[in-house]
């Protein structure tokens, strides 16, 4: 039966038709996996990342040198810059007191009243023996006056005229030790008022009416500090003045120069004094014990704001530095290996750059070596950096304080 054969063989061949479509269909899947594995390759030349995402931003900036004070952070303790102990030099009962315990008080002004009435009574005797002797006085010199032309005719001896002016003289004595006696007495009834000996702020009155004061010693009856302006005393090491010094001399650094350098108090919270004080003194001595040289400086206190005994850190600027840079701290990297920062070059390429850190000023740290003027310093987006591969160019964008790089980090391109 060949002709049943010859169908049977025609209907199990595919038609031409079907062939063609399935090689164009496997051709169009080709081409498309080679398309995805070519977008997933780098684009030549190194430049945005993979996908055209945009390069991750860093905020940085831009150095700019200038003269820069360098600040040194010490610890103090604040003293009153007059102290007065108001002290009882008569003795008696003390009858009253006269102020407000803890007000200010002008100097002259009165404070406690102690029992005036056996220093009155004194004065007047004072001024009795005072009188009496000015009485033998003017009888003595009415007996001299008398005698004088009665021995140039020698009507009298000359003993009888030389006990006569003797005895004026003795008159005259006795008249200068009653001055002397009213004063005295005088000066013993104005201390039963004591008053204030400075201005100042006035603290608890250490004793109370009634007490016996002045017997045998003059009694402490209250204290008088004046706490506008105040000291502030500080210590500073030794080697870091002679360091300081050094540099001075060497022309790396310009003084600030003792009374014109400012300081600032620190209080326990962090804040600063509203008023700067100026540094009046460094003492010339080095405490043998701590190796320490001690520095005053005048601080206002309007208000009294600030009390005596306080401890507080100080703020001293004592130098400044030619072209030095200030960078925030977060740009700075400190470790026992040094300092260093991170530069973001032309290309956008970061590189680490060791610098030399000479102090700090305002919370930035002074830069002394290690940049030039107009390079950028990498402040904000170190995470960033740390995902991404070593030599990725990023962008640089202005820092601004307290606000991180506006972009995030590049997504990663989706999986085909």
């Amino acid at each position: 039966m060949p002709a049943d054969s010859t169908s049977s063989s025609s209907s199990q061949r595919p038609a031409p038709s079907r062939l063609v479509m399935t090689s164009l269909a496997v051709a169009l899947a080709a081409a498309t996996l080679a398309a995805c594995g070519q977008g997933d390759k780098p684009a030549a030349g190194g430049g945005a990342p993979a996908g055209g995402m945009p390069l991750p931003e860093v905020g940085v900036v831009t150095v700019t040198p200038g003269d820069v004070g360098l600040q040194t952070e010490l610890p103090g303790r604040l003293e009153a810059s007059r102290v007065a102990q108001v002290r009882a030099r008569a003795a008696g009962i003390l009858q009253q007191r006269l102020f407000t315990e803890g007000s200010d008080v002008k100097a002259g002004q009165p404070l406690f009243r102690i029992d005036p009435a056996p220093y009155e009574a004194a004065l007047q005797s004072a001024r009795a023996s005072l009188a009496k002797a000015e009485a033998s006085l003017t009888q003595a010199t009415a007996l001299a006056d008398r005698y004088k032309p009665l021995v140039a005719e020698n009507a009298i001896s000359q003993q009888e005229y030389a006990n006569a002016l003797a005895a004026q003289k003795v008159a005259e004595a006795d008249v200068a030790a009653g001055k002397a006696a009213v004063q005295t007495a005088t000066i013993n009834l104005g201390h039963a008022n004591v008053s204030a000996p400075i201005s100042g702020r006035i603290g608890r009155s250490l004793v109370t009416e009634g007490a016996l004061v002045g017997q045998g010693e003059a009694t402490a009856l209250a204290v008088i500090q004046q706490v506008d302006p105040l000291y502030v005393n500080f210590t500073q090491s030794a080697a870091e003045a002679m360091r300081l010094r050094r540099a001075m001399e060497a022309g790396q650094l310009k003084s600030a120069g003792e009374g014109a350098a400012q300081v600032r108090v620190v209080l326990d919270d962090g804040s600063e004094h509203a008023k700067p004080g100026k540094l009046l003194f460094t003492d010339l001595t080095v405490d043998t014990t701590t190796g320490q040289v001690t520095l005053r400086a005048e601080v206002p206190n309007p208000g009294g704001r600030l009390l005596p005994g306080l401890y507080v850190r100080v703020r001293l600027e004592q130098a400044k530095v030619a072209n030095a840079i200030t960078l925030p701290q977060q740009a700075v990297a400190r470790s026992a290996q040094g300092d260093s920062v991170k530069v973001v070059g032309s290309e956008g390429k970061i590189e680490t750059r060791p610098v030399k850190v000479g102090g700090q000023q305002g919370g930035r740290w002074v830069i002394l070596e290690g940049l030039q003027a107009g390079e950028q310093v990498m402040v904000d987006g170190f995470q960033k950096v740390q995902m991404l591969p070593p030599g990725t160019p990023v962008k640089a964008v202005p820092w601004q304080p307290g606000a991180p790089a506006a972009a995030k980090a590049p997504a990663q391109p989706a999986a085909k």
